[in-house]
């Protein structure tokens, strides 16, 4: 498996994954400045469209949501909460949009893996005068359980030292994302947004989630990473419960008027 690669994984992805704070969407709502009813809204990078669904489920105008991966775009399509949300294949360099036809053009969990450059010279063509590029993640904050920094020691022991969280939103790329948003000449504000939501996990979504995962399985291997699955999948043994914290974190830029 390579990284990015979410082939045999959408399943699982689509059933167990976390949202994402719905403070934050309000907020985002908000500094787009249109009443919500008049704003078309894209996701790129969709995945199969927990992000997307939110964002359909605030009233907006329209939603379509960008995604390269067939597998990823086939179970966001035939999901019960689609709301006539318009599915359509493409990727962060390239959407297939028409110039100037978005007020908001958001990436959840997906902005690192796009050519920094090419993709943000898409989304000024296809954002109007105005309009917010937003990139989210949804970390987890393992600090508010015991339990879950105890699972991510062992993760740690196991890979023999430390886990480089590639499609995380406390990762390397988002320590300089305020920074090179500002500087890259095509935004003419950068707001930083974060909220906290836990989430009751059942003891099959927490391990659907943890199968869900891309970096992790290509880091360890899948050796490595299947001893790790029935770790986790014994520790839990016994609860009915598992509560996982969530850092909803968000970068709003918009495109000059």
């Amino acid at each position: 498996m390579k990284h990015g690669d979410f082939t045999g994984l959408a399943e699982d992805y689509t059933r167990y994954r976390p949202d994402y704070a719905s403070a934050v969407l309000r907020a985002i709502i908000g500094v787009v400045g249109k009443p919500v009813a008049e704003i078309d809204a894209v996701d790129v990078g969709a995945g199969t469209g927990i992000w997307t669904r939110m964002v359909a489920g605030s009233g907006v105008k329209s939603v379509t949501a960008i995604e390269p991966n067939d597998d990823m775009r086939g179970q966001g399509a035939v999901y019960p909460g689609n709301r006539n949300i318009v599915w359509n294949k493409g990727t962060g360099e390239s959407t297939g949009l028409a110039s100037g036809s978005a007020d908001l053009l958001s990436m959840a969990s997906s902005f690192h893996w796009v050519d920094f450059d090419k993709g943000i010279a898409e989304f000024d063509r296809v954002l109007r005068p105005g309009g917010c590029f937003v990139a989210l993640w949804n970390p987890r904050f393992i600090e508010a359980n015991p339990l879950l920094v105890e699972i991510e020691a062992h993760l740690a022991t196991l890979k023999g030292g430390e886990i480089k969280r590639v499609s995380s939103g406390r990762s390397e790329f988002t320590e300089t994302l305020t920074s090179r948003l500002e500087d890259c000449g095509r935004f003419s504000e950068v707001v930083y947004l974060e909220s906290k939501h836990t989430i009751p996990f059942t003891p099959e979504r927490y391990m659907g989630a943890w199968r869900s995962v891309n970096d992790l399985r290509v880091q360890l291997g899948p050796e490595k990473f299947s001893q790790f699955l029935a770790w986790v999948e014994q520790r839990i043994a016994g609860l009915s419960v598992i509560e996982a914290t969530y850092l909803t974190r968000a970068w709003v830029a918009r495109k000059p008027v």
